[in-house]
């Protein structure tokens, strides 16, 4: 591949790919909003998390073959597989809305469980997206500052789609009562649908030359010597799970209890506003990483968000305006409790830690880096994992509550900054 000519159409069409994770992992939240309501299921946080539970628990199972698949066939032989592997994901979320609706099965809505079906496929495609996109920006940049740039920029769009797609969904839905069904979100699921299709059928027609793979038989075993690398696999198995749980239970929390005819569109806009400071910190952290050593960012960070989740667990008595958007009336200001604006600046903190949990887990590692990034790929499992704890814990006790399982992870978190993250050998 030329170095100095840029084929944009594929860069553009990895760019709608970087974005479409991050859409169809943040489709389940919002949606779960509309679940919890349906018979059978009648507000059971732990029921309206279930969706992102197969979404992430697909990781589990395609995180290391999603390498080994990289290896064998190629990145656009790869890449096509995931594309249409989300499309038919997207659709089977669709049909939930047109199957088995009314029917119940095991005491819960049977279309609930074709929807659950559609999330885990989907995330088996965002998961093998996720092993591919980065490294084919990378290599359609021809590698480099130039490649580096195109990772950045995709990375950048991949938050803003976090940011609209709650958003949106919130906008769709409006107010959630019973009578809430899961065809209120067509549109958006026509939409990913669209682009999945879309982007298949582009990617038939893009000349790609395939680098060569690295061939390496060493043992998933072997990495297990390596005290830092696990203690860094745990620290990446709770930080997904603290970086949905904050947004995902907060879009539930202000759901139920806000009380206002646009409940879910508010709750909606204030959880974007949570991947929108994400996408800030990434931005500021980009030009401060070069100075600011990953062990410092992750100290900072996980010990501002313990002070900021422990805060907005004892305020939500205390209100305070925040801005939102709604279809009638466009952008404007609404009363929410304190406890929604602390949560909502934890972006900022969580913003940073996936890069520096990942850089500091993998010091010393040499050429075993590319197996551990593909053990650290399973472990996204733990974003399914930890907001379902947390649903849990709400349904027993109270959303607040909950936030408790949050803390403790973010304790672990800066427990690896500072003591776990010392490169030893077993």
């Amino acid at each position: 591949m030329n170095k100095n000519k840029i084929n944009w159409v594929a860069v553009l069409t990895m760019m709608f790919l970087f974005g479409m994770i991050s859409f169809v992992t943040n489709l389940a939240a919002p949606i779960g909003t509309i679940w919890k309501q349906a018979p059978g299921i009648e507000g059971s946080n732990t029921w309206g998390m279930m969706g992102n539970m197969m979404n992430f628990l697909a990781y589990l199972f395609m995180g290391l073959p999603a390498g080994r698949l990289l290896i064998r066939y190629g990145y656009k032989k790869t890449t096509l597989l995931a594309v249409g592997i989300g499309l038919l994901g997207v659709f089977t979320q669709f049909l939930s809305g047109q199957m088995a609706v009314g029917a119940s099965l095991a005491g819960l809505p049977a279309n609930f469980f074709i929807y659950l079906l559609g999330a885990f496929i989907c995330g088996f495609s965002v998961c093998i997206l996720n092993t591919v996109v980065n490294p084919m920006l990378n290599l359609l940049g021809g590698g480099g500052n130039r490649g580096n740039q195109l990772v950045q920029i995709g990375g950048t769009f991949n938050s803003l789609m976090g940011t609209l797609t709650p958003i949106l969904v919130g906008a769709l839905i409006g107010s959630v009562t019973k009578n809430t069904v899961i065809t209120d979100v067509n549109l958006v699921l026509y939409i990913a649908m669209g682009v999945f299709a879309a982007t298949f059928i582009i990617l038939l027609f893009i000349p790609f030359v395939e680098p060569e793979q690295p061939k390496s038989s060493t043992p998933v075993k072997f990495l297990l010597q390596y005290k830092h690398l696990v203690f860094g696999v745990i620290a990446i198995f709770l930080y997904v799970g603290v970086e949905v749980g904050i947004p995902g239970t907060l879009n539930f929390y202000l759901t139920d209890t806000l009380g206002t005819a646009n409940a879910a569109a508010t709750a909606g806009v204030v959880a974007g506003t949570y991947w929108l400071l994400m996408l800030c910190g990434r931005f500021i952290s980009s030009f401060i990483s070069g100075k600011i050593s990953s062990r410092t960012q992750l100290t900072a960070t996980s010990g501002l968000a313990i002070i900021l989740v422990i805060a907005a667990m004892f305020t939500e008595n205390i209100t305070t305006s925040m801005p939102v958007f709604s279809v009638e009336s466009g952008f404007g200001m609404a009363q929410v409790p304190l406890t929604a604006l602390l949560l909502v600046l934890c972006g900022l903190c969580t913003s940073v830690m996936w890069g520096t949990i990942f850089n500091l887990s993998l010091e010393g590692l040499g050429e075993h880096t590319s197996l551990a990034s593909g053990l650290f790929m399973t472990m996204v499992f733990g974003g399914g994992v930890l907001p379902l704890l947390q649903g849990a814990v709400a349904d027993m006790t109270s959303y607040m509550t909950s936030y408790w399982v949050i803390v403790v992870a973010l304790v672990y978190i800066l427990w690896f900054a500072l003591m776990g993250s010392k490169v030893k050998k077993a």
